[in-house]
């Protein structure tokens, strides 16, 4: 059996990133080491921030129904690969695969609600919320953002975030 680097993934495309540091990566029935993960260092978040960045201007002017077109190519994407992503979170987590399948399918339920971005990102406005007073809300991109999850969780949770990000 080979063992897989596993390296970021910064600007739309993998990176070896600077850092030397590795970890390995075990398969947690057998105690197998089946790959290596590249340890980031401060350099290579930069570089991933500074991407973010650059890719910021034209995704915060991307129409709503455009973001929604690529949401729905990503949930086309997971649902085409979501045995393929239970597998690994059992081989690389330990988890029975059908409660796997389980964390898949509720990042999935996060997913197909982002799709409906172009309803979501909709203003409001009430006129005389007070005297003289009216209120608006007005939904725009604000930057980059982060997140960090629990391992526990590697599928569902950051589906929590990025999709609606």
């Amino acid at each position: 059996m080979s063992i897989a680097n596993i390296n970021h993934f910064i600007g739309g495309q993998p990176a070896a990133g600077t850092s030397t540091r590795a970890m390995d990566v075990f398969n947690p029935a057998t105690g197998a080491v089946t790959g290596q993960v590249a340890l980031a260092n401060g350099a290579d978040v930069d570089a991933a921030v500074a991407a973010a960045q650059a890719a910021f201007p034209a995704w915060s002017d991307t129409p709503p129904i455009r973001r929604a077109r690529v949401m729905f190519k990503f949930l086309e994407l997971v649902n085409q690969h979501k045995d393929e992503l239970a597998h690994l979170i059992t081989a690389e987590h330990g988890k029975v695969f059908t409660d796997a399948q389980g964390e898949v399918a509720r990042g999935i339920d996060i997913i197909e609600f982002s799709c409906g971005i172009p309803q979501l990102l909709k203003g409001d406005f009430t006129d005389q919320v007070s005297t003289g007073m009216d209120n608006w809300t007005l939904r725009q991109p604000l930057g980059v953002v982060a997140g960090i999850t629990p391992f526990n969780f590697p599928v569902m949770v950051p589906m929590w975030m990025f999709p609606v990000a």
